[in-house]
């Protein structure tokens, strides 16, 4: 089977910013503008938190935009990034319906990978990696 990233419960996201921080570490990064997740409030104070991450589509969009074969099929959902085969052009945020792809400050893509190591630093559990067919 294979696992992909999932919210398992938004309203229990304090945003502590702990699986973001977790996500750049990862990366070899410190800033959490890295990271494959973020979060951000719904609206000012007192709203709940949104967490964005890449949804595992089986028909992603983001691949389909790529016209030099960075993005390839991910078994289970969602896509493998080709880094020695991009061209820095932006297609794959901009075709993301759900805004899960960011830029770097190289001007490659940064995608979630669904290694689940996130899942470790969430105090809250809200996210989880899942199995999926």
């Amino acid at each position: 089977m294979v696992n992909a990233l999932k919210v398992v419960d938004r309203r229990r996201c304090i945003g502590c910013l702990s699986c973001r921080q977790a996500c750049a570490r990862l990366r070899g990064e410190y800033s959490p503008a890295i990271s494959a997740i973020d979060v951000k409030t719904a609206g000012g104070f007192t709203g709940e938190f949104v967490i964005n991450i890449c949804r595992a589509c089986m028909d992603p969009a983001c691949m389909e935009a790529c016209k030099f074969g960075a993005l390839t099929l991910r078994k289970g959902g969602g896509v493998v990034f080709h880094r020695d085969k991009c061209e820095k052009c932006n297609a794959c945020a901009a075709a993301c319906s759900v805004s899960a792809i960011r830029m770097d400050s190289d001007g490659y893509p940064i995608i979630c990978t669904h290694c689940g190591y996130c899942t470790n630093y969430c105090p809250h559990k809200c996210i989880a990696l899942k199995e999926v067919l």
